[in-house]
């Protein structure tokens, strides 16, 4: 699994001969790419409607988007994208990927010119190469992006020992979601082995100096080790 962070909470994601793309925002300081740029996905997974997050999702109308079925309409109906309306603890088989909807804590009005709205619940998505089961399953590979949320038990009590990611995007950028403090106890939480900063850098509130995201973890004794990407610097995972 190939893992490529485009700044802000921009992940490209490449397993098998499927290619997903998550929350598509170029317009950040940490990526040289236009939408274009980036090889066309198969599937555009959309954690919420809040601008930062949807601002690309038109650069890509060959794609299939996921996300909640009121947000999925509406994509729909502004952007003329097939749609796959998913809920929250429900797994769709993308190509050669397992993406599995969890909730995050947070808000999901859509930021547009034509209207606000709710978009349903926002989400984070676990991405697998193996179906998730309640047998443990130590061969298969999980990449867990968190979406826009605060620290909640559920990363300990549910995704952690259920969907077993190995890696987890996490927002450390406060204000809007968790700080790196949180974000470290987050990362202990899901006992994941790999940890990558996002979502931090790209507004003045959300400023962040990633070293102390690295320091809280380690702080905390995970076994985790951080990995702080460069706009565009992809992870084989």
């Amino acid at each position: 699994m190939e893992l490529t962070w485009h700044g802000h909470s921009t992940w490209s994601v490449a397993l098998g001969e499927t290619r997903l793309l998550i929350d598509p925002f170029f317009d950040n300081p940490k990526t040289s790419l236009s939408p274009t740029d980036v090889d066309s996905p198969d599937f555009v997974l959309l954690t919420h409607g809040h601008a930062d997050h949807i601002a690309d999702v038109d650069a890509y109308p060959d794609a299939t988007v996921v996300a909640t079925p009121e947000f999925a309409g509406y994509i729909e109906a502004e952007h003329g994208n097939e749609t796959v309306g998913m809920n929250l603890g429900g797994t769709f088989e993308a190509g050669d990927a397992f993406v599995t909807m969890h909730r995050s804590d947070h808000t999901n009005g859509i930021n547009t010119t034509h209207e606000i709205g709710s978009a349903g619940m926002p989400a984070g998505f676990v991405i697998s190469d193996s179906e998730p089961t309640r047998k443990s399953d130590d061969e298969a590979t999980a990449f867990y992006h968190a979406g826009d949320t605060g620290l909640m038990t559920e990363m300990r009590d549910v995704i952690a020992p259920f969907l077993e990611p190995d890696a987890a995007a996490v927002p450390i950028g406060d204000h809007f979601t968790m700080g790196p403090e949180q974000a470290a106890i987050a990362v202990d939480w899901l006992a994941v082995d790999h940890a990558f900063p996002m979502h931090y850098d790209t507004f003045p509130p959300i400023e962040q100096d990633a070293g102390d995201f690295v320091h809280e973890v380690k702080a905390l004794g995970s076994d985790a080790e951080v990995h702080v990407l460069d706009g565009d610097e992809t992870f084989e995972l």
